[in-house]
């Protein structure tokens, strides 16, 4: 008997083969963790592998007629369907899977090319659409995923799956769900409670932490208010950046450069030899700051003359407003018998050099 180009006519000539050797034969001869046997090991696992009466082969022997008497497994018929899934507030992923009896029936039908259809149903209900911002997207037509660039964000939106057919007919395959596409601004929600952590302790020590207590209405306010009150003289607020005094512009009709519409060969309706360009254009930016710490949890906690909430753990975090100017925030503990008492000053200061600004419902169409 030969396996593997080496003689295996006796125990004799087994034993002649290199540990190498006797390895590529036990590997050929299926058998397990031969890399770990020593020499003597391997020769008696191959004679008996070898041996076409011993036990381990004729279970083999019958292993692989069982399997060859099976059927292969049955694999499920394949749903046609679409699944929209917004990425970010300008992509949206889709993906989707077509039945073979579908894809034969679009073929029969005439069909061309394989598109998706982004719809939006913002408001909408019982299958309806904003007809005139649906969008066409052709893809591959042995593609089962791709990318949309989403029109506008902060919609809703659902995809349809179909062929375009050659004579100029539609064969719709799926509908997707419903999906929301994010807002591309900032949410106009402003958090002013914080988990407090620390640096130095572990991750789920920080997640076990007690939320801070809901602070009294208004406290932000009124302790920047009083933060300022000493130096209400200096600066003017960044609250500025939300004011357009139109009658305070003196450069109404001129350029930057001091010469007026009239010099670039039109006037302000927007005649003359220049083409006209109009628009609306607008920025917000403002800065808060942040006032936090930590005391013993039955102390009373004061800034300026507010009372603010402790956490369960003595902590404490406060949002304010951050405008230009000064803000001095005199904070005191005392202890619950009010024998002992800690305290500190804080002080901060803020400048806005230049603000030429304005937010979107003042923006107004202008020539640029």
């Amino acid at each position: 008997m030969t396996t593997s180009g080496f003689p295996m006519s006796d125990e004799g000539n087994t034993n002649d083969l290199t540990l190498r050797q006797l390895r590529e034969l036990a590997s050929n001869l299926g058998i397990g963790r031969y890399s770990r046997m020593l020499k003597d090991q391997l020769v008696r696992a191959i004679d008996r592998q070898s041996d076409p009466t011993s036990e381990s082969a004729e279970r083999s022997t019958d292993l692989r007629a069982l399997e060859a008497e099976m059927l292969p497994a049955p694999r499920p018929s394949a749903q046609t369907s679409v699944v929209f899934l917004p990425r970010d507030p300008q992509w949206a992923y889709v993906f989707w899977e077509l039945s073979d009896s579908d894809r034969r029936q679009a073929m029969a039908d005439g069909a061309s090319q394989l598109v998706l259809r982004v719809a939006d149903v913002t408001g909408l209900g019982g299958g309806a659409a904003h007809q005139h911002t649906m969008q066409e997207v052709v893809v591959n037509s042995h593609a089962t995923e791709w990318y949309l660039p989403v029109p506008l964000s902060d919609r809703d939106y659902r995809v349809e799956l179909g062929y375009r057919l050659g004579a100029g007919g539609w064969h719709s395959l799926a509908f997707s769900a419903v999906a929301r596409v994010p807002a591309l601004h900032p949410s106009e929600q402003i958090l002013d409670q914080f988990v407090p952590f620390s640096l130095e302790a572990p991750a789920a020590a920080a997640a076990a932490v007690t939320a801070i207590p809901q602070a009294a209405p208004g406290i932000h306010e009124r302790v920047y208010q009083a933060a300022t009150s000493t130096f209400r003289a200096f600066g003017r607020g960044s609250e500025a950046f939300h004011d357009v005094d139109a009658a305070g512009d003196h450069s109404h009709g001129l350029n930057a450069s001091g010469v007026g519409v009239w010099a670039s060969g039109r006037h302000e309706s927007g005649a003359g030899g220049v083409a006209s360009r109009q628009r609306s254009f607008w920025l917000v930016a403002d800065a808060e700051l942040i006032v936090y710490g930590a005391t013993d949890p039955a102390a009373t906690l004061r800034i300026g003359d507010e009372v603010v909430p402790l956490a369960e753990d003595g902590t404490f975090r406060l949002q304010v407003p951050f405008r230009d100017g000064q803000q001095l925030y005199p904070i005191t503990a005392v202890a619950a018998d009010g024998e002992q008492r800690r305290h500190i000053t804080l002080e901060f200061a803020r400048t806005t050099p230049d603000a030429h600004v304005n937010s979107a419902e003042e923006a107004v169409a202008e020539w640029f």
